[in-house]
């Protein structure tokens, strides 16, 4: 998988991608990640790729053509499966649409900043927009790392054991169950008895009954969604 990221800000990308799970994706071949500076696509002398905006208003707008002259270079030298904006009133970003987007070969994601960007690349050149939630940031650099991250980890090979993923939450629209590690009692605190028994059959099934009250008591929403599938 390739993904290539247009921003004004590339030295806020530099540390998401530099270390632990994403770094060793990128070593290991399995990604690539290229960010692009989108001022190098300035026609202008000052390399400026805002404007104000039409109509008057606070804010500055990101202009139409550095991105679509960034976004119609990278088009020439390969195709491109989706070109996605970083929104606060896209798409809810959620797992599903993760495993989706992991199968994808190459993927564009532009980053907005200041207002927003100018309406026409939305129109025109943009395919899906993704929200990671209903709050404002500074831009767009930090929505796109956490898209990046949650599609890359789902690739072959990127975690150490392959079927981590599959017991993240929502993979089956439940929270998972909690985990406990060693010392067996801390403090009084205990393990549950059942993880130390050996039975795997019914750990499993205490896996489930409790991703199943977690899920009802943190996020009704979720579970409506698990026992009442439309």
């Amino acid at each position: 998988m390739r993904i290539d990221i247009i921003t004004v800000l590339p030295e806020l990308l530099e540390s998401p991608f530099s270390a632990s799970i994403l770094k060793r994706a990128q070593e290991k071949k399995l990604v690539e990640i290229h960010v692009h500076q989108l001022r190098d696509y300035s026609t202008n002398k000052q390399k400026s790729v805002d404007d104000y905006a039409f109509g008057g208003g606070a804010g500055m707008v990101l202009s139409i053509e550095p991105i679509d002259r960034c976004i119609t270079a990278l088009k020439a030298q390969r195709r491109y499966d989706e070109v996605i904006y970083m929104s606060p009133d896209g798409e809810p970003l959620q797992q599903a649409l993760c495993n989706s987007l992991s199968l994808k070969e190459n993927i564009i994601i532009i980053a907005g900043h200041y207002k927003g960007i100018d309406e026409r690349i939305r129109e025109h050149i943009v395919d899906r927009e993704i929200s990671v939630g209903d709050y404002v940031l500074s831009g767009g650099e930090l929505p796109a790392a956490i898209l990046a991250d949650a599609i890359i980890r789902l690739l072959p090979g990127v975690l150490n054991d392959e079927t981590s993923a599959l017991s993240d939450s929502f993979q089956d629209q439940l929270l998972a169950p909690p985990v406990y590690t060693r010392p067996a009692s801390y403090k009084g605190w205990a393990v549950p008895e059942i993880l130390r028994s050996g039975d795997l059959k019914s750990i499993e099934q205490w896996r489930q009954d409790e991703s199943l009250s977690r899920t009802k008591a943190r996020r009704p929403d979720l579970y409506k969604k698990y026992s009442s599938p439309s």
